[in-house]
């Protein structure tokens, strides 16, 4: 069998990661020429850096104005394990796992804090737990994309409006390209170097009242490190919500985040932000159904995420192949393509199934994605022949 020729088209931008991921369109260093260096973030232009960021992010997300956002430490990881650390215990847990980051939470409770009434609805990755089977009159912890298995939930009703327990969002992989249904969400985070494309280290935190109300009535046995810490004698520190962060924060990676509100602004704000991501996942699709060798992890189209989209290699050859060749077979198909510079870093997470994860999110054209596939043809076929020679 002939080879196809190498595609004569290359994508403008080959940044595919799912985190950090790529820059908003026409980005440069420029965009941090207004940072504010060399200043205290505790200044008064310091905080109203911190405040811009902060009143931008509500804004363009829609939160609701009597939910809190703020800046917190360590990425998503830091604003999901403040908010584990400081709310669960006051009630029983439901934790949701369909991949490797809900996994990691899962652990938090059941093997960091210990919490003894905890139920855990799994699924294996390219899949959802049926979701009517949670109790949201028990405090609820779940992802709503599952970055590393291209998963996602479908919405938020099975959500309960009158649930007594709250409900606690990684959304790190989600806003800035899915509907939030903010009233049925009572904690969320995020992280910078996600959907906008900002750099990493920072997290963003936001607060029903309902959880507000927990924070100032529950107060944890366990001790809680300083930058988990949100109450002070009782009350919440209402500074972390406006600008005045636990810890210092880069006015660089602030200048950054500004930027990229700003561009998602005169686009058209979430709307526009969704509809490019959508157009992102409906090119890949219209590809993936064509496909001979292609396939996605999550076969079902209602839980397909639109970001970080997971693809593996369906072809009879491959299955055939051992898992430790099947392991090898799609690193050196995601090396390939890394080695033409036409895409870079789309090799699967290390803990999901052998395959390609592409970045999909608001700040990748759809052009480059068109681009990107007929390279991977080609390469899968560059590799293929290798293994059957």
């Amino acid at each position: 069998m002939s080879l196809s020729a190498r595609p004569a088209v290359r994508p403008s931008n080959p940044n595919f990661s799912s985190g950090p991921c790529a820059k908003r369109p026409g980005w440069s260093l420029a965009a941090l020429s207004d940072a504010l260096v060399g200043r205290s973030h505790r200044s008064k232009p310091g905080k109203a850096k911190l405040q811009e960021l902060i009143d931008r992010s509500r804004s363009v997300l829609g939160i609701p104005a009597d939910y809190l956002v703020g800046i917190v430490p360590a990425s998503d990881t830091g604003a999901v394990e403040m908010a584990l650390w400081s709310l669960l215990g006051e009630r029983g847990v439901d934790m949701l796992a369909w991949e490797s980051f809900g996994e990691g939470w899962v652990t938090d409770v059941t093997k960091q804090l210990k919490l003894s009434d905890v139920r855990v609805h799994r699924a294996p990755y390219g899949q959802i737990p049926d979701l009517s089977e949670v109790d949201c009159n028990r405090d609820v912890v779940f992802t709503w994309n599952g970055t590393t298995a291209g998963v996602r939930v479908p919405n938020g009703d099975w959500i309960s409006a009158d649930r007594e327990g709250l409900t606690i969002c990684d959304a790190t992989s989600a806003v800035f390209a899915m509907e939030m249904p903010w009233s049925k969400l009572d904690v969320v985070t995020w992280s910078w170097q996600k959907v906008l494309g900002g750099e990493g280290a920072h997290g963003m935190l936001v607060l029903s009242p309902r959880a507000v109300a927990r924070l100032e009535s529950y107060k944890p046995v366990w001790p809680l490190p300083k930058i988990f810490r949100l109450v002070k004698s009782g009350k919440l520190i209402e500074g972390i919500f406006k600008g005045d962060t636990i810890n210092t924060p880069s006015m660089l990676a602030a200048e950054d985040q500004l930027d990229a509100l700003r561009w998602a602004e005169s686009i058209g704000g979430l709307s526009a932000l969704i509809r490019r991501s959508e157009r992102n996942l409906a090119v890949i699709e219209k590809w993936v159904d064509r496909s001979e060798w292609a396939a996605f992890l999550a076969a079902e189209k209602n839980i397909r995420s639109c970001t970080s989209v997971c693809l593996v290699i369906k072809a009879p050859a491959f299955a055939r192949l051992s898992a430790e060749d099947k392991v090898a077979f799609a690193k050196k198909l995601a090396s390939v393509l890394e080695k033409e510079g036409v895409g870079m870093d789309v090799g699967a997470y290390r803990d999901a199934p052998p395959g390609l994860r592409i970045w999909g999110g608001a700040t990748v054209e759809a052009s480059d994605i068109e681009a990107l596939l007929p390279w991977l043809d080609w390469a899968y076929e560059q590799v293929a022949a290798e293994f059957a020679a």
